[in-house]
């Protein structure tokens, strides 16, 4: 299966950051994390979902594990907000650029403030959508946060 190049992978390239591609069938239609996990044969922990919140009109980004809950107190702490709540899947291609299941942390419409779960701080790479579902890019949690000047927090349940 020939690989698209996305606009997350133009991105890290034009950065000179290394990155490496998994492209998965989607034909069944499972584009939660912990199926994207299996089909690229990372462990779970490895994996990391990108979910997008918002207080007011104010957007946040949030990365975290695959098979974690995203603790909305602890997202509105580390956004300094006093509430957050997630952005609805509607709004999601109109604020961000990408659809749900193929949401990326790099090449969103505009730069949102950013942050990704501590759990990946600890990890060699992480994957997470190269914004196209059926493909995800590994990448190390470091490079990206550079790219998308992202903080390290605590973010989950």
């Amino acid at each position: 299966m020939a690989v698209t190049k996305t606009n997350a992978m133009r991105i890290l390239d034009a950065k000179k950051i290394g990155y490496e591609v998994f492209v998965y069938d989607n034909e069944d239609g499972q584009i939660h994390g912990t199926a994207v996990a299996e089909k690229i044969g990372k462990a779970a922990e490895t994996v990391f979902k990108t979910l997008v919140a918002h207080s007011g009109a104010n957007l946040y980004v949030f990365v975290i594990p695959v098979a974690e809950e995203l603790d909305l107190k602890k997202a509105a702490k580390a956004a300094g907000e006093k509430k957050i709540e997630m952005l609805p899947v509607k709004d999601l291609q109109k604020w961000t650029g990408y659809i749900r299941g193929g949401c990326s942390p790099v090449g969103m419409k505009k730069l949102y403030p950013t942050f990704i779960d501590i759990s990946a701080e600890s990890q060699g790479t992480i994957a997470v959508s190269a914004g196209k579902i059926g493909q995800q890019i590994d990448v190390s949690p470091q490079h990206l946060a550079g790219v998308i000047n992202a903080k390290f927090t605590d973010l989950i349940k």
